[in-house]
């Protein structure tokens, strides 16, 4: 049995480059210097993703003032992410697109659900130095608690692996 990849807090992240939801490109080492998190979702439409993508909306001034770019992931096209945020209201956070050559991000990040696929529902912080610093994967039921990583951001949480 082939044994699965995975990433660890300590990795260098992979670099990429995806589309958002207004067709502009976004491109993770050009954020070197920030913290970015990636909020991946397994898909639009859905109501726990809604919730998820809303919770970095909300939370944009607390973002910024930890020094992180939030950043939605999952494998939706450009013009149906564009349809759902406008639907959410979204207007800061960025929704990346990671649908061709499909799931390949998340499929790097290790955390790409082939047999459905989607990607895991996951958050990941990438450090100011583009080194992976958090992981943490959900129950695809389950909606992400934006308080943790916002502690874990202050540096009020130790490190999260899974």
């Amino acid at each position: 049995m082939e044994e699965k990849k995975t990433l660890s807090v300590g990795n260098k992240a992979p670099d990429f480059e995806l589309r958002d939801h207004l067709g502009k490109p976004f491109r993770l080492s050009d954020y070197k210097g920030k913290r970015v998190l990636l909020s991946f979702h397994p898909l639009a439409w859905t109501s726990v993703c809604a919730e998820q993508m809303k919770s970095l909306e909300a939370n944009k001034e607390n973002f910024d003032a930890v020094n992180t770019v939030p950043v939605g992931v999952n494998v939706d096209s450009v013009p149906s992410k564009q349809a759902w945020a406008n639907e959410l209201g979204i207007q800061h956070t960025r929704l990346l697109s990671d649908f061709w050559p499909h799931g390949a991000v998340a499929q790097n990040y290790c955390i790409f659900r082939e047999k459905d696929g989607f990607s895991e529902r996951a958050n990941i912080i990438v450090d100011e130095d583009q080194t992976i610093a958090f992981i943490k994967i959900y129950e695809i039921s389950q909606l992400p608690e934006i308080e943790e990583l916002l502690r874990f951001l202050q540096g009020e949480e130790a490190t999260t692996e899974w």
